[in-house]
């Protein structure tokens, strides 16, 4: 049968020429030709166009950041999210102060807000020392208390979350599922069965995750970096304090390798990857009369947290000690039948005598 029999997909991460499907017979028919000549430039188009706005400020909240295949609706991703969530928070330790909780979840509320973000955040901290912070599908978003010990400033601590935002806002953790690059889309199911065995992957902080949600291609780290960078300065952050924190963490793990978390070191921040963000300030983020860098807050809550660690140190070597004996002094000599010491008596000091020995 002679016509158009195919289809049109337009994704920014496929060659629009490879997606276009039609007829054997399309050249026999005149209109199917005149067809594809209107519809061919439309494929080269719409993904030139969509990426002028991806990289416009301005057009945060109209644009549509999330778009390629995708086989997951937004309520299957929220409700995969949430189970994730919900191994995370059995394995981890979760920061239970308020202070640094709600300072924490603030700061990220305020960044989503500002972002392309389509669905609601939940934010909390854990109470671990390793740089790290992941976001998974559906919005479920979790910050290590590594992060602000390592951090200067509220606006490196912002960079990093604005990043993490923005993998959900584009929604990078089921469209690369969908691929079926990490994530073997016929086992998908079995996470909501609860089949975890030979799936998950243990990594990080000894989380069962599947990485395929966490770990992202090139392009998807190129484009949260860029997304990121936005976020944080509609925000009113200086995005310069990203690239900042980038840059020491990489020297920080060259120093000290095993400062960032296994899962944020699978894809760490690469001299190209710094480079990149640099030009993204320079060309497409236009500066602002200020910025806000730190706040008091962010200093009193980094001390918060400085303090929990090191109380939670001497905790642990306290622990440790209480097995050993101890040496205890008795100041006048005389322990009671309970092997308790026992007060000198009204007509005794603690000073020594000599007595004569009568023979």
């Amino acid at each position: 049968m002679p016509g158009v029999i195919g289809f049109i997909v337009v994704d920014k991460d496929v060659p629009p020429m490879k997606l276009i499907m039609l007829s054997a017979s399309w050249r026999k028919n005149s209109a199917a030709a005149a067809l594809f000549a209107l519809l061919a430039p439309l494929a080269l188009v719409a993904p030139a166009f969509a990426e002028d706005k991806k990289k416009n400020p301005e057009e945060i909240g109209n644009r549509k950041v999330d778009s390629g295949v995708n086989f997951y609706s937004i309520e299957k991703e929220i409700a995969l999210g949430k189970q994730m969530a919900q191994e995370v928070e059995r394995q981890a330790r979760i920061v239970d102060d308020p202070i640094v909780a709600e300072y924490v979840n603030r700061i990220g509320q305020n960044l989503v807000r500002n972002s392309d973000a389509k669905v609601p955040f939940t934010i909390k901290v854990v109470d671990a020392e390793d740089i790290n912070a992941f976001a998974l599908p559906g919005g479920f978003f979790f910050v290590n208390t590594g992060v602000l010990l390592n951090a200067d400033n509220e606006a490196e601590m912002a960079g990093v979350m604005a990043h993490e935002i923005a993998h959900v806002a584009a929604r990078h953790g089921t469209r690369q599922a969908t691929r079926g690059d990490i994530a073997n889309y016929a086992s998908i199911p079995l996470i909501f069965l609860g089949g975890w065995t030979g799936y998950a992957i243990r990594q990080g902080m000894g989380l069962a995750i599947p990485m395929g949600f966490l770990k992202f291609n090139r392009g998807f780290e190129s484009e949260a970096d860029m997304l990121g960078l936005q976020y944080m300065y509609k925000s009113g952050y200086d995005p310069v304090s990203f690239v900042d924190f980038f840059e020491k963490i990489q020297s920080l793990e060259k120093r000290k390798p095993g400062t960032m978390s296994k899962i944020f070191s699978d894809h760490p921040p690469t001299g190209d990857r710094i480079e990149k963000s640099q030009a993204v300030i320079q060309k497409y983020l236009k500066e602002k009369p200020e910025y806000v860098v730190n706040t008091s807050e962010f200093n009193d809550v980094k001390a918060r947290v400085v303090a929990m660690h090191n109380r939670r140190t001497v905790d642990s070597n306290k622990d440790k000690d209480s097995g050993r004996p101890t040496l205890r002094r008795n100041p006048n000599g005389q322990i009671d039948s309970n092997g308790n010491e026992k007060a000198p008596t009204a007509d005794q000091d603690d000073r020594p005598t000599l007595k004569r020995r009568e023979n």
